[in-house]
């Protein structure tokens, strides 16, 4: 039977990737929405759920084993209403029944599969479960018959059970703490942070590896307020890890761009999705630590264009925008498309440069992924400019392979991650190409991931937007946007980024908790109102809001958005004493707060060279979360407070630069290579 022959289900109707791509099993999928809901009231079934997303190694696995046989979904319809979420769409509902596994279990993943009341209640739940009882796991059909007992013969169980959880998921951790959070919280974060890292790799821990690029950030923040040599400790680890990763095979060699983790210790091999948020995390990354160590350290700048150039030629939409992932599989094969062979290599580069390249990076007849295969590393260490040509044949061999699939749903936080690593790595290097590519995904944002009355929205998909945005949308969107204005793209978007910092407050903030929450109040109505997890694989949210909320409060003067923040770090204060390694966001929120925010006032015709060089020195000395005003004499810039141009004009008519902190601003200068001295940390 062809794929255009095959019996579909409900979810054919769906735009996401992750969704369609089980429309086509013998099982009954809904998509979540009231009428599954309903009809599981009206049958009294339990509601099975299952989520995952379109990149998701395990989640095709047991697709394949379970959800595409016959005898498995037979049981599923006679006995559920099986429902399939795409994680990416609705991660409020992730949160929610990744939280309920994690408490039953202490850990979680996807495929996440958790079984519900009607009403959405969790009693059960669990991540990948196989066909046959395997590694102490039972086997999934177990599974069905054990819950379809448990729901018809012992239905207290399930109301105790459902009421553990729901009880669970509504605390939260709270207790007396020695002082209020600041910059020893980021100090201590930091501090302990140090305590985890692999010195002989980079990273944190062992295996497996994942980038962490928020605890790299927070390891950059917190330079200037740790001692000496922790200070030259965090910056060399934070240099080694960028090194270790970018010559290992969680980077692509040859296409670059970063792969989602490394199973091992070394980065070596990779879990091969590629997805767009660490994409831009990476770059933000990079950028700030070649900033760090002086704009002169080449093996930190040549992953940034790379990637860029890879996000550009792979992750950017047709209609515009970034996609949401890159697949780990293709040919039915994880790493297929991106392994090597001696043979391959030289079927590719010839008998002469083969051997050459090999030696450099590590092809050998063993391998050292699966089947003889080899993961691409920079085992030589060479200049990058060493292999490029053979770099671009083995790449042009590669596009004649099957490409893994690609998940092409725009995602308004992800792509805003990407979009501030463009734009912070364009106001560092200078680079007009790449602060372009930012300003275009950042448009499509504004034109297609809006509502009629100016509403952020989370999806943009097969032509169409939808699901209302997240808190983790706002902030990310906040961030993108001040970025954009740091980097000189225009007005415009910190006119956006007050609009957005106004919705955070509105929506998401809530006066009575005190405390910002993952879904906005005129949300859909849930068992449970999630608020944002630590940091993960992105940003913690609610960390990423207040330090945008604490950025544009110093910009504009806005006491009421300084005052959220600070109602929220209160808050987590608690945590961010005992745990605050497992907040690096908020922590680096800390760290802004209490010292404050710089801003340079660049004042001139800002097409005149003078002042496009003065904001470029400014953009090289000051902090990623410090802002850069760029203004013609006598105007003043909307969304900027005007208190910072009181009795500050240019000087004799030339463009001039102030470097300001809180009530007091550096004497006036005319030259750049000034701006270094005064924005220097007291």
């Amino acid at each position: 039977m062809t794929q255009s022959t095959r019996t579909s289900n409900r979810l054919a109707e769906e735009t996401s990737a992750y969704l369609r791509q089980h429309m086509h099993n013998p099982v009954d999928w809904r998509p979540w929405g009231e009428e599954a809901f309903r009809t599981a009231r009206e049958l009294d079934r339990p509601v099975l759920v299952s989520i995952g997303y379109s990149a998701c190694h395990w989640c095709h696995v047991m697709e394949h084993e379970s959800f595409e046989d016959p005898e498995t979904a037979e049981m599923m319809n006679a006995h559920f209403v099986s429902v399939k979420v795409d994680r990416e769409e609705r991660p409020d509902v992730d949160q929610i029944y990744m939280d309920s596994v994690i408490g039953m279990h202490g850990r979680g993943g996807w495929p996440l599969t958790v079984f519900c009341k009607p009403d959405g209640t969790p009693f059960y739940g669990g991540t990948y479960f196989p066909p046959e009882p395997r590694h102490g796991m039972p086997a999934f059909r177990e599974v069905l018959t054990g819950i379809d007992d448990l729901w018809r013969n012992r239905r207290q169980q399930v109301e105790r059970n459902g009421n553990q959880i729901l009880s669970g998921l509504e605390r939260r951790p709270s207790g007396p703490t020695s002082r209020a959070p600041g910059i020893e919280s980021a100090r201590q974060a930091a501090l302990k942070l140090l305590q985890q890292a692999d010195p002989e790799h980079g990273g944190f821990g062992r295996a497996p590896k994942f980038p962490t690029p928020t605890s790299l950030q927070l390891l950059l923040g917190a330079i200037d307020v740790l001692p000496e040599t922790k200070a030259r400790e965090a910056l060399d680890h934070v240099v080694l890890t960028c090194h270790a990763m970018s010559r290992g095979g969680i980077y692509d060699q040859l296409g670059g761009g970063f792969h989602r983790y490394s199973v091992d210790a070394t980065w070596l091999v990779p879990h091969f999705e590629k997805m767009l948020y660490d994409q831009g995390q990476l770059l933000s990354v990079y950028a700030e630590t070649y900033r760090r160590t002086g704009c002169s350290d080449a093996d930190l700048l040549w992953p940034i264009r790379e990637t860029a150039d890879f996000l550009r030629r792979e992750m950017t939409g047709e209609e515009g925008g970034f996609v949401a992932s890159l697949d780990a599989d293709s040919e039915g094969q994880e790493g297929t498309f991106y392994v090597w062979t001696p043979s391959q290599v030289e079927a590719a580069l010839g008998p002469d440069a083969a051997p050459g390249f090999c030696s450099a990076y590590d092809v050998t007849d063993r391998g050292n992924f699966e089947h003889g295969t080899t993961v691409l590393r920079n085992r030589a260490q060479n200049p990058r400019e060493h292999f490029a040509a053979e770099r671009r044949q083995l790449l042009d061999a590669r596009r004649r392979r099957v490409a893994p699939g690609t998940d092409t749903k725009r995602i308004t936080a992800w792509n805003a991650l990407a979009i501030s690593g463009l734009a912070r790595a364009a106001s560092l290097l200078d680079d007009a190409t790449l602060l372009d590519c930012a300003c275009r995904a950042a448009d499509f944002v504004l034109a297609h991931s809006h509502d009629a009355d100016g509403r952020l929205l989370r999806i943009w998909n097969a032509g169409r937007a939808h699901v209302n945005g997240f808190l983790d949308d706002h902030a990310a969107w906040l961030e993108a946007l001040l970025e954009l204005d740091r980097a000189g793209a225009g007005p415009e978007y910190r006119a956006h980024a007050v609009r957005t910092a106004d919705a955070i407050a509105a929506y998401f903030f809530d006066p009575d908790q005190s405390d910002l929450f993952l879904t906005p109040n005129d949300g859909e109505t849930l068992v449970h109102r999630p608020r944002t997890d630590h940091d993960g694989a992105a940003p913690h949210s609610t960390g990423l809001a207040t330090l945008g909320l604490l950025r544009l409060a110093t910009l504009t003067g806005r006491d009421d958005l300084r005052s959220v923040a600070a109602r929220v770090l209160a808050t987590h204060g608690f945590v961010l004493e005992r745990t605050p390694e497992a907040f690096p966001t908020l922590a680096r929120a800390t760290l802004l707060f209490e010292r404050g925010g710089s801003v340079a006032l660049v004042i001139g015709a800002p097409s005149a060279a003078k002042t496009r060089e003065l904001a470029a020195a400014a953009r090289r000395a000051l902090g990623p979360d410090d802002a850069i005003v760029v203004t013609a004499p006598g105007e003043r810039p909307q969304g900027v407070a005007t208190s910072w141009f009181e009795g500050r004009e240019a000087r004799d008519g030339r463009p001039t630069a102030y470097i300001c902190r809180g009530f007091t601003c550096s004497p006036p200068t005319c030259d750049p290579d000034a701006i270094a001295p005064l924005a220097a940390p007291a």
